[in-house]
């Protein structure tokens, strides 16, 4: 019985295919979602902010790690649209109820990303 990635490299080979499949997506993110692009523009912007006004390797890490978890989530949630439109236009509610909760999963990283950055940076500017 085959377990399913016997036809996949192995070792470093793996490791760049994965990468490229992987940027892949990126690029695909990039070119299909504006939200992602926008997100990926704010993190241009606020990512040497945050190297800059994070005191300590956790601060920085904090508020840097939560401009990144936006993207990630971004993609996730790209993803799960991408599958669902696979299937057609029409109206499912579960379909509605999938894009919708991973809509919810950006927004809670976003509201992550005020939390971190306020916690950090507010009793400095306060």
């Amino acid at each position: 019985m085959s377990d399913g990635v016997g036809n996949l490299p192995r070792g470093p080979a793996r490791i760049l295919k994965a990468a490229g499949w992987s940027w892949q997506g990126l690029r695909a993110a990039w070119r299909y979602e504006s939200s992602f692009r926008l997100e990926v523009c704010l993190l241009l912007v606020l990512g040497p902010v945050a190297l800059w006004l994070g005191q300590s390797g956790v601060e920085r890490a904090l508020l840097l790690g939560s401009l990144l978890l936006v993207l990630a989530m971004e993609l996730a949630n790209s993803a799960i649209e991408a599958v669902i439109a696979r299937y057609g236009n029409e109206y499912h509610e579960l379909a509605g109820r999938a894009k919708d909760m991973g809509s919810a999963a950006v927004l809670l990283l976003m509201l992550n990303v005020l939390a971190c950055w306020g916690l950090i940076l507010g009793p400095r500017l306060f």
